[in-house]
Parts: C-alpha cells; sequence; structure tokens
C-alpha cells in the first residue's frame, strides 16, 4: 500500500506542477495527491498541520496570482481601476477560455487581463497610451503570478518528500 501511495504522490505531485503554466488547478491537484497519500498510509505522516499548510499554500497561490496582475496594472501607469478591471478580466478570460482545450484558459487570462486593465483604465483616463501600458502591466503581472505560483508548488511538492520520508508503519 505504500507503493502505491507514494507512486500517486509522485504522479500527481509531477502532474501538478505541469498544469500550472497552463492556468490549470495544479495545485489543487498536488493537494489531493497528499489528501490520497495521507488516506492511503492511514494519515501516519501527514497531518493536521501538513493539510493545513498546503492547503494555505494553494489558497495563497491562487490569490497572488491575481493580486500580482492587479498590482502591475498599477505600477505600469495605470489607476486603482485598471487593477480591478486586470482582476475581473483575467477571470472572465480564463472561464471564456475554458472550452478550448489545455491552454485555453491561459491564453482567455492573459486576454482578459489585458482587455480588463486596458478597458477600464481608459473608462477612467481616456488616453489611449495610459490605458495600453496598463494592460501591458497586467500581462506581466500574469506571468509573475503563474511564476510565484510554480515556485509554491514547488515548497508543496517539499512538503509532500518530506512526508514520504517521515512515514514510519
Amino acid at each position: 500500500m505504500t507503493i502505491l501511495a507514494t507512486t500517486l504522490l509522485l504522479a500527481l505531485s509531477l502532474a501538478g506542477l505541469a498544469m500550472i503554466p497552463l492556468g490549470l488547478p495544479g495545485l489543487w491537484v498536488m493537494v489531493a495527491g497528499i489528501l490520497a497519500y495521507g488516506w492511503l498510509t492511514g494519515f501516519h505522516s501527514v497531518g493536521v498541520v501538513t493539510i493545513g499548510l498546503v492547503l494555505a499554500l494553494a489558497f495563497l497561490g491562487e490569490i497572488i496570482e491575481y493580486w500580482i496582475g492587479f498590482r502591475f496594472a498599477k505600477r505600469y501607469g495605470g489607476s486603482t481601476r485598471s487593477g480591478w478591471g486586470a482582476l475581473l478580466g483575467g477571470l472572465v478570460g480564463a472561464v471564456i477560455g475554458v472550452p478550448v482545450a489545455i491552454i485555453g484558459s491561459v491564453i482567455g487570462a492573459f486576454i482578459g487581463s489585458f482587455v480588463g486593465a486596458a478597458l477600464f483604465e481608459y473608462t477612467y483616463s481616456r488616453h489611449a497610451g495610459v490605458a495600453t501600458r496598463a494592460g501591458w502591466g497586467a500581462i506581466v503581472g500574469r506571468a509573475a503570478g503563474a511564476a510565484v505560483k510554480i515556485a509554491l508548488g514547488v515548497v508543496i511538492a517539499v512538503v509532500a518528500g518530506f512526508a514520504v520520508l517521515s512515514y514510519a508503519p
């Protein structure tokens, strides 16, 4: 049973890490892998602290991914309004892009962030140049958010590795 649990955890961790750049819920797949490992091993090395930690990291990754897009839209000269446009546009774009296999949600999120930030900024400032810069800032922020999410995925994988190494039936 331990070999099955370890194999499942490794497979879900690798799959989760591969899913993150595609805009898919990779962190949540990794969390599911840790929960499955704990269940298959009787929760000997996966306890409340481990589960709480990986859940917190997964939630943090989701929040940071969208928040960074918000911040970068403002950093590139946009107003707070463009930040909200980047946030809302990214969410709507990701949902709209879901029907396109594998990369649709990523492309949708990037386009949605750009359009949302640019549109919200243009309705505020009435300057196309400022709106375009805010849109590009939202795209850079979305990419930075994905990088942070990958880093958090690596941390979750390390936590999973410690759970495997500390297992003693």
